[in-house]
């Protein structure tokens, strides 16, 4: 099984060794890493230029991480595609097990693993919100982001029948992306860690960003007119809806934002009026 691997990277060269030092030490190899430089002013090129001469790197203009994403994707040539965060690392039998599993399992066209998350260095239990699961898990999907970019190995044809990440959202595309394959197709999952993710430090997105539910309701509202949606689905995606809406709302009252405030109530309003529509109609 041939693979691409995509690396998005923005001024991360001090940790783009250890995530590319963890791709080079696979027990099954990748037919192909490509970096896409998103923009940075860091030694980025020397270090791939010198160190990993192989790999394919491509320089962009900062567009963000949806861009270099679909960048890489566009660019890539095999059948599999594998996404490796800048600031993550695989432990090396990753791709080999999701080898393994895809080829006992060839009615799926998408695997993730379970991860070990460090925090500023320190080891942490991830919360039971963050559990991770395999099968259809559309609405296990919808209060946060349950898969990790840096765990996915996906069939490249899926993006045709899909689309790319979304490059209007600034956070939370890969939440987007999750909720459109999860309302189509299962996920294979493996229980066994296969990942490190490292957190705590200072660019990455949820710490640029406030209030991440703003995104993800943009990502709702998209999703729950998708065609072929389930009804009990389409009550679910309503349901999260107002959710969410109701607590921007009444964060925003309480900051005195009234704009956002009324904006969000009024969404709030719509979304009670459309999941008691479809309550009944189901």
């Amino acid at each position: 099984m041939d693979i691409s691997v995509i690396i998005p990277t923005h001024d991360r060269a001090h940790t783009l060794e250890r995530a590319l030092g963890s791709v080079f030490g696979q027990t099954h190899a990748p037919a192909e890493v490509l970096v896409v430089d998103d923009g940075s002013t860091d030694d980025t090129e020397g270090l791939i230029r010198t160190e990993y001469p192989h790999c394919h790197y491509v320089h962009q203009d900062n567009r963000g991480v949806s861009h270099a994403r679909n960048q890489g994707i566009r660019l890539s040539r095999c059948a599999w595609v594998a996404f490796l965060d800048s600031d993550d690392e695989w432990l090396p039998d990753k791709l080999a097990a999701q080898v393994q599993a895809l080829s006992e399992h060839p009615d799926h066209r998408i695997c993730h693993t379970e991860e070990i998350w460090i925090r500023n260095g320190v080891r942490v239990n991830a919360m039971k919100k963050h559990a991770k699961n395999g099968g259809h898990i559309f609405r296990q999907c919808l209060p946060l982001c349950v898969i990790s970019p840096s765990s996915v190995m996906i069939q490249r044809s899926l993006f045709d029948e899909i689309g790319l990440f979304d490059e209007s959202l600034p956070a939370c595309e890969d939440y987007d992306l999750w909720l459109r394959i999860c309302a189509r197709h299962p996920v294979l999952f493996l229980e066994k860690p296969m990942i490190v993710k490292h957190g705590g430090h200072r660019d990455q997105l949820s710490r640029r960003y406030w209030g991440m539910d703003r995104f993800r309701i943009q990502a709702l509202e998209k999703i729950i007119d998708t065609p072929g949606l389930s009804p009990g689905d389409r009550i679910a995606v309503a349901e999260m809806l107002i959710h969410k809406t109701g607590i921007l709302a009444q964060g925003a009252r309480k900051r005195q934002h009234t704009e956002p405030a009324l904006r969000y109530q009024e969404k709030w309003l719509k979304y009670q009026a459309l999941r008691d529509r479809l309550g009944v109609a189901h």
